[in-house]
């Protein structure tokens, strides 16, 4: 059966206990067949591999979204001493982390960084639609020290021009791109829209980007709107987004009118923040209330608010076939 809103996730799925305890290949392979085969009983239109290639138990708070790529990429030491880390405590943008995930000290390159190498090792593990996630060119960006360019924009256009490459040679139903950052600063939106659209313009399947206000050990960590975000958005060479409304409010949807129509907006309908499980009557009224604000021809998408990493594999999965059910519920009305 297909359907006009479809479901799907965010990315990330929590780690197997088993995976952690004997991180082989093989049980990394085994994984994320657990993870295909999980979304794909429950009904989940468009699956994720879950990121658990990505995990570093070192770095648990982030799931990998950002040390797996900062520790691959070309230019970066992760060597640095008390000087590096006051000057990078003093960005308030970045509070919530007391170290950066990298030092960039020359020239910026592609290093052993293998996206398309991580696409290829999942793609055939699953029939279902496949989306492939990564992290934007601004969150990676505010998450380094910058001891080379002196100029932010340079920084993020440039991690812009890496992605793009790297996403060129992927062939992924969609590419989703993650940017967690932005709400909390959207004075840098220009700059931000710029570096992010030459990853999107390099992509050949569909185009989606994620948007939330942050999910670091669970914590919400960056302060803003939706309203002050809208012209960042509007400005993205995106096919649908992927937002962030259940925990901030579906009402809030109502100021994404002002996004162009040719951009589809994915509804966030399940709070990753808490245990929880949402009823499928409870889904189905948010998605009519999205609808309400934004005509039902304007959703492509529900989805959880971020991803389940941080949640027990139990309840991440009752979640996932919560929001099936209450997508089909809100069709079946």
């Amino acid at each position: 059966m297909s359907h006009r809103i479809l479901a799907t996730v965010v990315g990330s799925y929590p780690v197997p206990d088993w995976l952690q305890a004997s991180p082989s290949r093989q049980a990394l392979i085994d994984a994320i067949r657990v993870v295909f085969k999980t979304q794909e009983d429950a009904g989940i239109d468009v699956v994720t591999d879950g990121e658990l290639y990505r995990f570093d138990a070192n770095h648990p708070e982030t799931n990998g979204m950002i040390d797996y790529f900062a520790r691959r990429l070309g230019g970066i030491t992760t060597r640095f001493g008390r000087e590096d880390l006051n000057a990078f405590r003093t960005d308030a943008g970045l509070s919530y982390r007391a170290d950066p995930a990298g030092m960039i000290e020359r020239e910026l390159d592609e290093g052993t960084l293998n996206l398309p190498r991580d696409y290829r090792m999942v793609r055939h593990l699953t029939r279902s639609r496949l989306k492939f996630t990564l992290t934007g060119p601004h969150m990676l960006s505010k998450v380094l020290l910058d001891r080379h360019y002196g100029d932010p924009a340079a920084v993020a256009l440039t991690l812009g021009e890496l992605l793009a490459r790297q996403v060129a040679d992927i062939n992924a139903d969609v590419i989703q791109i993650d940017e967690a950052n932005i709400p909390g600063h959207p004075e840098e939106a220009p700059w931000a829209a710029r570096a992010l659209n030459t990853v999107l313009d390099a992509v050949k399947g569909e185009k989606a980007v994620h948007v939330c206000f942050g999910n670091y050990g669970g914590q919400t960590v960056q302060q803003g709107t939706w309203q002050d975000l809208v012209p960042y958005l509007a400005a993205l060479r995106a096919d649908h987004l992927v937002l962030e409304f259940k925990r901030w409010g579906i009402e809030h949807a109502a100021c994404l009118k002002d996004v162009p129509d040719s951009v589809q907006i994915g509804i966030g309908v399940i709070d990753i923040k808490t245990n929880v499980v949402e009823t499928p009557d409870e889904i189905a009224s948010d998605i009519e209330a999205a609808a309400s604000h934004l005509g039902p021809d304007r959703i492509a998408c529900v989805h959880p608010d971020c991803g389940f990493w941080m949640l027990q594999r139990s309840v991440a999965d009752r979640k996932i076939e919560a929001l099936v059910r209450g997508r089909d519920l809100f069709e079946g009305r």
